[in-house]
């Protein structure tokens, strides 16, 4: 439902789509970070950040589907067989002969 009488404030809409973007861009910081630590103890603490802040990604883009904010086409067999093709030959690129 719209927020944004007279013109004024944002829609519950664009709410979201900021705290969605406000998730991502806060786990490509705490990847960039995990990617970085050595020291063990620390790095557990940005694991546990990064599992929260997914969470929460997962749930802002799982109400903006169900509100219908968010459209997702369903991929077919085939390009479903295409990635996986392309993710197993990314991680093992020595298989291919």
């Amino acid at each position: 439902m719209p927020n944004n009488m007279e013109g004024r404030g944002l829609t519950d809409r664009e709410i979201m789509q900021l705290c969605l973007e406000l998730e991502k861009g806060r786990a490509r910081s705490i990847a960039s970070v995990l990617l970085e630590t050595s020291h063990s103890e620390l790095r557990k603490i940005y694991q546990r950040c990064m599992d929260t802040v997914l969470d929460n990604q997962k749930q802002i883009f799982d109400n903006m589907r169900q509100s219908g904010y968010y459209v997702v086409p369903q991929a077919t067999p085939e390009q479903i067989a295409e990635m996986q093709g392309l993710l197993q030959n990314n991680l093992n690129p020595g298989s291919q002969v």
